[in-house]
């Protein structure tokens, strides 16, 4: 069909005679009322399938990651077990190596003993306020001593072998002022010693 009767066809179409249009225009305007009802339809309906759709994809890649995360967990159920066991003896060792409150007494002799078996002079040794932390208690230790290098360092190393957990801070060394010729041993030091106290139940 050529164009110029195609054209005249359609200048003489009918609107209220459809089953008598030529077969090719029939045909085109069923492909084009398709088109426009598929365009309808996508636009109102298909569109906000394919959001949710996508939206539903999101969610099943983070319920996987989820999944792959627990059965990880589940899978190191045991070793997470063990760990916990073995974290629990090492607490257990810990609080074992923090005095009582009826054992402070006999830490601090054996930090003073500690001090005057390695040769030195106490001339300040002075327990202050104890003061609560979580699940245990600070005590801290004011200590001024006279001696040497060698008698500090041994000292040091005592208080660090202790059966009770005592730490050692602000070490200050200084030339005594009674320091004769500056030997070695007419040193001054101050240091704080800490030591911790398990609090039971009720804070005491």
């Amino acid at each position: 069909m050529k164009l110029a009767e195609l054209k005249e066809q359609l200048q003489n179409l009918d609107i209220k005679d459809v089953g008598n249009w030529p077969a090719v225009i029939k045909g085109g305007a069923i492909v084009i009322l398709c088109l426009i009802v598929l365009g309808v339809g996508f636009w109102f309906d298909t569109r906000n399938q394919l959001a949710d759709l996508e939206q539903d994809r999101k969610k099943e890649d983070a319920l996987k990651a989820d999944f792959v995360e627990k059965q990880h967990k589940a899978a190191n159920l045991a070793i997470y077990k063990q760990q916990m066991e073995e974290m629990k003896r090492s607490f257990g060792t810990m609080l074992r190596q923090l005095p009582s409150k009826t054992e402070i007494a006999e830490l601090l002799v054996d930090i003073s003993q500690t001090g005057l078996s390695n040769g030195l002079e106490f001339e300040l040794f002075k327990p202050e306020t104890e003061a609560p932390a979580d699940f245990y208690a600070v005590l801290p230790i004011k200590i001024k001593v006279t001696g040497g290098y060698h008698e500090f360092g041994k000292f040091v190393s005592d208080v660090a072998v202790l059966p009770r957990i005592v730490t050692l801070h602000d070490i200050i060394i200084t030339p005594s002022k009674d320091a004769k010729n500056n030997k070695d041993n007419d040193l001054v030091m101050e240091v704080t010693a800490k030591t911790y106290r398990y609090l039971e139940e009720g804070g005491q």
